[in-house]
């Protein structure tokens, strides 16, 4: 048998129980890594990951896992994919901080906390410009998105402790197989693209950065392995498009000729009240590039977003 880059080694993953969460953990596992997951509900996989319950809010038992663990990946916070009412609003913020927390608390009654911290942040993070293409020093933007993501890192950089080396994912769009079994929101476009309504939304030209999971799990595992990665990254692929590119090529990949355009007015209602979603998630966007990745040479097995769907759908 291969040895795999990861063999013994112990990693955490807190909020493992999503799309994003499980795909990581299976590439972990399958790297070598023994994986355990701090979860509210069990974990469904074929391969061997721990689930061990945990709130997100408290300290508990769940906290000797992270003792002698040779890393910590935080994913945990409640999806966007919902309606913004106040109550929702709230609990995003809180899911994010709130879990953070807990686990800076939990390194700090443990006897040996892992070396290594990898945290969940957004590309949101820069607002929606609608043009300008925002690497890692680019101004920050406003609104919810912004004021979550600015939370959650400030909290992070509390909670994590000086001797241990950090990265912060800004992370874009990750898409994932678009079957019933995983995907995120993928699986959302293609049904709706299947239907007939993948076309423009608005204008169109709001930007979508994208990333395929492979890559971010690529990326999750260098984090893990290369001792001079620190700090904040951009995690998506290196050619964003807008959102008429998208659907576009999306349409390509699934065979579907047509695709009806969607008025922002048209949106805003079947977001809301069909879909039970934020409308702002398609009709607002972002262009972020990868800099730092770049810089240092990360090469991406899925740069270009035909090929990315193609494998994916």
């Amino acid at each position: 048998m291969v040895a795999g880059v990861l063999d013994g080694q112990r990693i955490v993953i807190a909020g493992g129980s999503g799309f994003l969460g499980l795909s990581l953990a299976e590439y972990l596992a399958a790297q070598g890594a023994m994986v355990q997951t701090l979860t509210r509900q069990p974990v469904e996989s074929y391969v061997d990951i721990a689930s061990i319950t945990w709130d997100g809010y408290q300290l508990g038992s769940w906290q000797s896992a992270l003792d002698g663990a040779d890393a910590l990946i935080n994913l945990a916070g409640r999806s966007v994919d919902c309606v913004k009412t106040p109550d929702h609003q709230d609990e995003i913020l809180r899911s994010r901080v709130a879990s953070t927390r807990a686990l800076g608390l939990a390194m700090r009654v443990i006897r040996q906390p892992p070396p290594v911290w990898i945290q969940m942040s957004t590309a949101h993070i820069y607002g929606d410009p609608p043009v300008q293409q925002c690497v890692e020093s680019s101004p920050l933007g406003v609104g919810l998105a912004p004021t979550v993501g600015r939370a959650w890192e400030q909290e992070f950089h509390r909670a994590i402790l000086p001797e241990q080396r950090g990265m912060l994912l800004r992370t874009s769009f990750v898409v994932g197989p678009s079957g019933a079994a995983g995907g995120g929101a993928l699986a959302k476009l293609c049904q709706l693209t299947k239907w007939g309504l993948g076309g423009t939304v608005a204008s169109g030209r709001q930007g979508m950065s994208w990333i395929h999971q492979a890559d971010f799990n690529r990326i999750v595992e260098r984090g893990i392995t290369d001792e001079t990665v620190a700090g904040v990254y951009i995690v998506s692929a290196p050619e964003p498009v807008s959102q008429r590119e998208f659907m576009r090529h999306l349409r390509a990949a699934l065979g579907v000729r047509i695709g009806l355009p969607a008025p922002a007015w048209l949106v805003r209602l079947g977001a809301q009240w069909v879909l039970r979603t934020d409308p702002e998630l398609a009709l607002y966007g972002r262009y972020v590039k990868p800099q730092r990745l770049l810089d240092e040479g990360f090469e991406f097995c899925f740069p270009e977003l035909p090929v990315a769907l193609r494998d994916l759908v």
